[in-house]
């Protein structure tokens, strides 16, 4: 194999909401829907209880994986969440 070889590109993963985001974009997502009392009452951590912002929840997340673990379930519950009230909310 030759230096000069690129590593072959990731496979695609359409069935993945998560695939492209970044864990900012989830933060901010979750915030928007949630606020950050609202995040704190659902995973209790305390980048989001006791002064939060995006900056310090992204230093504990990244550095932490089992809550990062809980930030994206969490993120797929809102989804969910927010796929279902719109097709209840649309007529059949």
């Amino acid at each position: 194999m030759t230096e000069d070889a690129a590593p072959p590109a990731p496979a695609p993963q359409p069935r993945n909401p998560l695939h492209g985001l970044t864990l900012e974009a989830i933060v901010r997502a979750l915030e928007a829907e949630y606020g950050w009392a609202g995040l704190n009452e659902r995973i209790p951590l305390r980048c989001f209880g006791q002064d939060p912002s995006v900056g310090s929840s992204l230093k504990f997340l990244r550095k932490t994986p089992w809550a990062r673990e809980k930030v994206e379930s969490l993120y797929l519950f809102m989804l969910r969440d927010q796929r279902r009230q719109s097709q209840g909310a649309a007529p059949r």
